[in-house]
């Protein structure tokens, strides 16, 4: 089999990871020069040695974001979220440095303003010309990988027309390797089946193709043993595409106990460093809503108690992180305050909410006073919903996996609610999916994933047809 036209960055991500950051530095200094001329002021030793600063601190917090790797797959959107995060950070600790060593009077105001905005733009610019060319590059065929998969199962399908349908990544799917015969295969993929798995093997270690896929169910441990036995007769990079089984694992990694070797199966993905980074986000948004919302929160405190009977604040018991009981804090939106053994939830039409707490529950206001549930570190702004108690009770006997929602502290808003799994949960099948998006959610988070779920609760707010 021919291989495939291939580029000079192929198997040079290390290096051209340096490259990158020699770029980023070149970049970071230009910007400050360029300010300083639009400014009409010198450039001094003084400037010189901010944008040093700036960009020490640019590549160090960029590497925690994992801004360096491979963006073959990344979105771009990705790239200028966590580009524009490290800047801010990197520029937080320039201003911070300057006003502890006293210095912020040596240096304009102006300037560092104007450095900002254009150091930004070419960190962000750089990306988007080269992307946009290494996109055009691989449709062309080049600077791509040569891919084989083996196994031609419902997850292998779904990889193989990834990468048929989306060239500009790089991996172009030359083979497919299956025991099966060819009469139990997708058609669409014929073409391109080469033959059986020992066949697959050989080609392998004819240096064939670059990256191998074993797409096989995990029923069947003992074949993919024998495959990840022989590609270790390759040089080929080898992944094993997870099936439904492995996708249920929580955050799984290798860990030890003494000199045994386990793998965490379900666990917290936020702990140590990531923690930290969940707990400022978690602070800083709900310090910034508080701030803003603190006129509108004492006149809707003000309509409650004006409009009907009881108190402004309902606080139910619900589940926090780990299981553990918490006050979750609302507005009350209905006539009763239900708290104990059995919880009805809120329905079209409930004669028990209040003509106020419609209005309150329709545009998500009633959970405004969450965010001291925020401040207090009982919830996170974005997370998987807080249930009742009484409904925890029952589903986590009824959906496979659901007390998982708790590795991670409940949120006010959540990726179910944005992808439309909110409101009444009236049968089984809606509670499901609720689950799931919440566990993808703790599999995948992400500072990305968590700016995308707050971008659309701002812009669902007000339209959500299952807020009642």
């Amino acid at each position: 089999m021919d291989r495939i036209k291939t580029g000079i960055i192929k198997d040079n991500s290390n290096t051209f990871g340096s490259v990158y950051r020699l770029i980023d530095i070149c970049i970071i200094h230009l910007s400050i020069y360029l300010s300083t001329a639009l400014y009409a002021q010198p450039y001094s030793r003084e400037y010189f040695m901010l944008a040093l600063l700036g960009a020490l601190g640019f590549a160090l917090i960029a590497e925690s974001f994992a801004l360096y790797r491979s963006w073959r797959v990344g979105t771009f959107k990705e790239i200028t979220f966590y580009t524009f995060v490290s800047w801010a950070l990197s520029g937080a600790l320039v201003l911070i440095g300057l006003f502890f060593t006293k210095m912020s009077d040596d240096y304009s105001r102006v300037v560092l303003a104007i450095w900002f905005v254009t150091g930004f733009m070419g960190l962000v610019g750089w990306r988007a010309v080269f992307k946009k060319f290494l996109h055009s590059m691989r449709k062309r065929g080049h600077n791509t990988r040569s891919i084989a998969l083996f196994g031609l199962s419902e997850k292998g399908i779904r990889l193989a027309r990834e990468a048929q349908n989306n060239p500009e990544i790089g991996y172009k799917l030359n083979a497919v390797y299956d025991d099966r015969s060819i009469e139990r295969l997708d058609p669409e993929y014929h073409s391109l089946i080469k033959g059986n798995v020992e066949a697959g093997i050989e080609a392998a270690r004819n240096n064939q193709f670059d990256v191998i896929y074993i797409a096989l169910p995990i029923k069947a441990q003992h074949r993919i043993q024998g495959m990840l036995e022989a590609f270790g007769d390759t040089t080929a990079t080898v992944h094993v595409v997870p099936d439904l089984f492995m996708y249920c694992l929580m955050h799984g990694q290798m860990a030890h106990l003494g000199d045994v070797q386990t793998i965490s199966v379900y666990d917290n993905p936020m702990s140590g460093g990531v923690a930290a980074i969940k707990r400022l986000e978690d602070i800083l948004l709900s310090v910034i809503a508080l701030a803003i919302l603190a006129i509108p929160l004492l006149v809707i405190a003000s309509a409650i108690k004006l409009t009907s009977k009881g108190p402004v604040i309902f606080k139910q018991d619900r589940y926090g992180l780990n299981g553990r009981k918490i006050k979750v804090w609302k507005f009350r939106s209905m006539k009763v305050m239900e708290n104990s053994q059995v919880v009805t939830q809120a329905s079209k039409d409930d004669p028990r909410i209040t003509k106020l707490g419609k209005f309150l529950r329709r545009t998500s206001l009633d959970e405004l006073p969450q965010f001291i549930n925020v401040l207090k570190g009982d919830m996170s702004v974005i997370g998987p919903r807080p249930h009742a108690v009484a409904h925890n009770e029952t589903y986590r006997k009824l959906v496979s996996f659901y007390m998982l929602r708790h590795k991670v502290k409940p949120g006010i808003t959540g990726w179910a609610q944005v992808n439309g799994w909110r409101g009444e949960t009236d049968s089984l099948d809606k509670m499901q999916k609720r689950i799931e998006f919440d566990l993808e959610y703790i599999r995948n988070w992400s500072l990305w994933l968590d700016f995308k779920i707050l971008v659309y609760t701002v812009m669902r707010s007000f339209t959500d047809k299952n807020a009642y």
